[in-house]
């Protein structure tokens, strides 16, 4: 009461407040158009069209798996099986590539007209399963030793085919022992050092088997 002034100037000064808080809390319709607080919405990414997302970058596809390889003796097997069925090669389809499959695929070549490779692989594979070609079995007389002594080797033909591939021939695998044959056997002896004889030895198939690195029994 002794200051009038100051007490009614604080007085409407604390009803100002008052009536400053009623209206910002209870009678605004909206959102302040400033406020001074105010948090930030997370902002959405909107896809992006027309010549803006040529340019932008492409999120790459997750890359597929890459199959495993097939297993070699997979494929042998299969060609193994292929061969069984057109009289190319006798025994069972282990898987094993051995003289008997070596020599079998290189009749299978030779009696359809391909390049001599021997490579057990998927593209052979095909050509052996598309082919219509039979093996034609050689009859040989009964009871005859000449005829069986005259009678096509396994060795001899796995003997010629590694001296023609290792260019002491040309020797046509016949299986049956010839004058192309010692001829190439000699070329190879004197190449080797070895003594000349001409013959199909044991040393003969040694040093082949070396020379090819595969046993050719």
């Amino acid at each position: 009461m002794r200051r009038p002034r100051g007490s009614i100037a604080a007085f409407v000064a604390g009803a100002a407040a008052i009536a400053i808080l009623v209206n910002a809390l209870f009678m605004q319709s909206g959102p302040h158009p400033a406020p001074i607080f105010a948090n930030k919405p997370a902002p959405v990414e909107a896809p992006l069209t027309g010549p803006v997302a040529a340019l932008a970058p492409q999120r790459k596809p997750a890359e597929a798996k890459a199959e495993p390889a097939r297993p070699r003796s997979d494929t042998v097997a299969e060609i193994q099986r292929e061969l069984l069925r057109r009289g190319f090669y006798e025994g069972t389809a282990d898987g094993v590539y051995g003289p008997r499959t070596d020599t079998a695929i290189r009749d299978f070549e030779q009696a359809a007209g391909m390049r001599s490779s021997a490579e057990p692989n998927d593209m052979l594979l095909a050509s052996i399963a598309r082919s219509t070609l039979r093996a034609q079995p050689v009859a040989l007389p009964r009871n005859d030793p000449i005829a069986a002594l005259l009678a096509p080797s396994g060795r001899i033909v796995a003997v010629q085919r590694a001296l023609t591939d290792f260019g002491y021939g040309p020797v046509k695998p016949s299986g049956i022992y010839d004058t192309e044959t010692r001829t190439a056997i000699e070329r190879f002896e004197k190449a080797r050092k070895r003594p000349v004889t001409g013959q199909v030895s044991e040393q003969l198939v040694r040093d082949l088997a070396a020379l090819t690195g595969r046993p050719l029994e």
